[in-house]
């Protein structure tokens, strides 16, 4: 089962689909191809038809494979997943070692073997694939325009993150995890299984297993002033922790309290907003072909 976004990369996954059934079809596969319409149905194809075929490839870009693994959880046997990735930033892709070429990606997906990759459950019903994430910047992915992100790629989000840095505003939180309680007016929270953010913020390989069962929770403290933002700004995208003004800690579970509602995001989709969520890392989640 070949599930496509067909608006992915710049459209380039409509161009390359004819090289990707190739390259499936010569590894022995016999590819039925699904489209993808409308946000969510990913999701709705995956549970629906996955368990019909011996393998699943999606192509698109991290919000498709999102979509797909959450279509997965709701299967009683879950299928070994391929990933040809397509998308703007492409941050799972880059934790697992998949090619950025579409051809290679497909001799992964074909060829491949399977590697664990936990995934997380947002609150009761929903999931995530890498990261969800409140606060400063987090809304810039689906706030962009389609358009932007066509032609300018990763350089279109950077561009709107700049333009709203005069909005940047902290919100109060409560923040338990396994082992401690945090609170304070944070400008940014999230809870990662990846080794790449955005594709701004890289961790380190040796740090983050993506198999463990745990959750890396990253907090930012609100500045005092717009020399102390640049320094942590800076902090955070060189992956240094050292700053006070930064926490970054493991966790199966994260539960964030607030007093107002609090827009999140899921795997740089909308999330809705909340005032009490629960985040829980569901090991073991799902296999990616690699």
């Amino acid at each position: 089962m070949l599930l496509v976004n067909p608006r992915a990369g710049k459209g380039a996954a409509q161009a390359a689909l004819g090289g990707v059934l190739e390259r499936l079809s010569g590894a022995g596969w016999l590819p039925t191809v699904y489209f993808t319409r409308h946000a969510g149905h990913a999701t709705e194809l995956a549970a629906a038809h996955g368990g019909d075929y011996e393998r699943l490839v999606c192509m698109g870009g991290d919000g498709t494979l999102s979509e797909v693994c959450a279509g997965l959880m709701r299967l009683p046997e879950r299928r070994a997943l391929g990933y040809i990735p397509m998308g703007t930033s492409n941050d799972v892709a880059h934790s697992l070692g998949l090619s950025a070429d579409p051809l290679e990606a497909a001799e992964q997906a074909g060829r491949g073997s399977p590697v664990a990759l936990d995934l997380g459950a947002f609150g009761e019903r929903e999931f995530f694939t890498y990261v969800a994430a409140f606060g400063a910047f987090t809304d810039v992915s689906y706030d962009t325009p389609q358009e932007a992100k066509q032609a300018l790629g990763h350089l279109a989000y950077m561009l709107e993150g700049l333009r709203r840095l005069n909005r940047l505003r902290a919100v109060h939180a409560t923040v338990e995890t396994d082992g401690e309680t945090l609170e304070g007016d944070f400008l940014f929270g999230a809870a990662t299984n990846s080794t790449r953010i955005a594709g701004l913020v890289h961790l380190d390989g040796d740090t983050v297993d993506l198999s463990d069962g745990l959750f890396e929770i990253l907090l930012v403290r609100n500045p005092k002033n717009i020399l102390d933002l640049g320094g942590i700004i800076g902090a955070v995208l060189s992956a240094d922790f050292s700053d006070p003004s930064v926490s970054f800690l493991k966790s199966r579970r994260a539960r964030f309290r607030f007093p107002e509602p609090v827009a999140w995001t899921r795997d740089g989709e909308r999330g809705g907003e909340h005032t009490d969520l629960t985040l829980r890392n569901c090991h073991p989640g799902v296999e990616i072909l690699v």
